[in-house]
């Protein structure tokens, strides 16, 4: 019976997953306590499924050789997508985009120069939403016949794995002398969804989710 009972319970859990997937929706929206939010538009560009909402002026970035990166606000809005993502999680990951968007940015800024420095950048990133992974059954997904299909097409659209965590937040650019905003968009990143390495552990995904937006940013900043 137990030998039964074991596949069946995974076929459910699946099921369920499968379910939720298709009922619910992870992507950024434009949250009303993000104050630039009004002046962001649907993103028509190519990574519209990762930034669906974005505001750019025309920007010469190459005169830029230093940024500020202020400490990660964490989203307390009605329209926050933390779901059951507990206070410590949240200050975990917070922590975590901070260090990370600094050691990325780093590759082509100053980061946190002396007052006065110019030209300068000053950013400013709000954690505005993210899941786990649940342990074992995160992993499972990646090889199980019901689980593995479905996430090997994820895979080739980019779209987000089954039963995969993910991050949402908000990025906000501005001159720092000026305080005039030059970009400012809000974002969802997750890992390829046959990433293994990344269902170790609750918040890895969300992790590699931040990432690659530290990366998409300064690649951003590069252009």
């Amino acid at each position: 019976m137990s030998r039964l009972f074991s596949p069946l319970c995974r076929s459910l859990v699946l099921a369920a997953a499968f379910t939720a997937v298709g009922c619910s929706s992870t992507s950024p929206v434009k949250y009303a306590g993000i104050a630039s939010a009004s002046r962001m538009s649907p993103n028509t560009s190519d990574d519209s499924d990762r930034i669906p909402f974005r505001y750019a002026a025309p920007v010469d970035w190459s005169k830029y050789r230093s940024i500020s990166i202020e400490p990660v606000d964490i989203y307390s809005g009605n329209d926050a997508q933390f779901n059951d993502l507990s206070v410590d999680e949240r200050r975990q990951l917070a922590e975590y985009m901070r260090k990370k968007f600094e050691d990325v940015l780093a590759e082509k800024f100053i980061t946190n120069p002396p007052a006065g420095a110019a030209p300068a950048l000053k950013l400013k990133l709000t954690l505005t939403g993210a899941d786990t992974t649940p342990q074992v059954i995160g992993t499972f997904t990646k090889f199980d016949l019901a689980g593995g299909p479905y996430n090997i097409v994820q895979s080739v659209r980019g779209g987000r794995g089954l039963m995969s965590g993910y991050v949402n937040f908000a990025v906000e650019v501005k001159d720092a002398a000026s305080n005039e905003l030059l970009l400012a968009y809000v974002a969802e990143q997750y890992p390829n969804a046959m990433n293994v390495g990344a269902t170790f552990g609750s918040l890895s995904a969300a992790e590699t989710g931040i990432d690659k937006g530290a990366e998409q940013l300064l690649e951003k900043l590069r252009q």
